[in-house]
């Protein structure tokens, strides 16, 4: 039952080998996007949509349930919050590295709403295994959780603007600026809501150097090592 967490800074190829190990192991994968997109179904019954004839339910729509029963745990427990409707979680989960980057002023409370709702879902998908999850300070919420594999993929800042320059189709000064606003923004976030230094290697069982290694390579070597830990 893997469960493997990436992280590293944007360009670096996080995404894309996070995709290649769920495809290489055979399980699901998950990244902020996919968050985003799975709050934007909690209307939707996925109990009615697997009554329906021909159609299986997808990984989006068991997210979907997940976060659902997340808030309704919340309200049974008289901790329910106005803000955490479908809507609500959309909009936390939208938040980018870079959002936290642009954050001046301090907003506590948003922030303690944040922690907790993006952990108890980190915990959620953690306890129930077979997943990849991209980000979010997952090596740190699922640092305790047994057979679980961090993983940091790191790539040079100049490597990672190019390849956001390829990727996004921006000037590389444009590219440049997304960076250092995307890393600072992943730095920040790690201290200020776990006092971690996401580029400390203790946090992680492997880390690999895209400079180096292809996508393809990195990805293969990620999964060996999984495999290999699981026994």
């Amino acid at each position: 039952m893997p469960v493997v967490t990436v992280t590293g800074p944007t360009g670096a190829g996080g995404r894309d080998i996070g995709r290649e190990i769920a495809g290489h192991l055979g399980i699901d994968y998950v990244d902020r996007g996919l968050l985003v997109d799975a709050a934007r179904r909690l209307g939707v019954s996925v109990a009615a949509v697997a009554e329906r004839d021909e159609r299986t339910v997808t990984f989006g729509e068991r997210l979907a349930s997940l976060m659902r029963s997340f808030l309704e745990r919340s309200a049974v427990a008289g901790v329910g919050d106005p803000f955490l409707g479908p809507s609500g979680l959309e909009v936390l989960l939208s938040r980018s590295y870079g959002d936290w980057a642009m954050e001046r002023e301090e907003q506590p409370v948003d922030q303690t709403r944040y922690l907790r709702v993006v952990t108890a879902l980190i915990k959620e998908l953690g306890e129930r295994g077979e997943i990849v999850i991209l980000g979010r300070g997952s090596q740190v919420v699922l640092k305790d959780l047994p057979g679980a594999f961090h993983l940091m993929v790191w790539g040079s800042p100049e490597r990672c603007i190019d390849s956001l320059a390829r990727r996004e189709s921006l000037e590389r000064e444009e590219a440049s600026r997304l960076f250092h606003e995307t890393e600072r923004g992943r730095l920040d976030f790690h201290r200020k809501f776990f006092r971690v230094d996401a580029n400390d290697p203790r946090l992680y069982h492997l880390i690999l150097n895209t400079d180096k290694l292809s996508i393809e390579a990195a990805a293969r070597i990620a999964a060996q090592a999984v495999q290999a830990q699981m026994g």
